[in-house]
């Protein structure tokens, strides 16, 4: 299992920076029919062979994606993917 962990700081308040990153998750979810939901403060998704969440603090968001073995060769590119539209996203 392959994970990714990534970290971004932000100057935006709680309730925008959850806009960016729901802006983020539709847009995934559209590209990659990944499902997701809110828990509080933190957005979890998943579909088959991939899991994770992002969480939304004062100062930073925290993505935590776990991809199964077949996802797992994906990983450099789904980074890449997260990582451009969070900072898109957060500019």
């Amino acid at each position: 299992m392959a994970v990714i962990d990534i970290k971004r700081s932000h100057k935006k308040s709680i309730k925008t920076a959850k806009a960016a990153v729901e802006r983020v998750a539709t847009a995934i979810a559209k590209e990659y029919g990944i499902d997701h939901h809110w828990d509080s403060d933190t957005l979890h998704f998943d579909r088959s062979g991939v899991k994770g969440r992002i969480a939304v603090t004062k100062n930073e968001l925290h993505v935590r994606v776990e991809l199964g073995f077949l996802m797992s060769a994906m990983k450099p590119v789904i980074e890449r993917e997260i990582a451009a539209k969070l900072d898109e996203n957060l500019a």
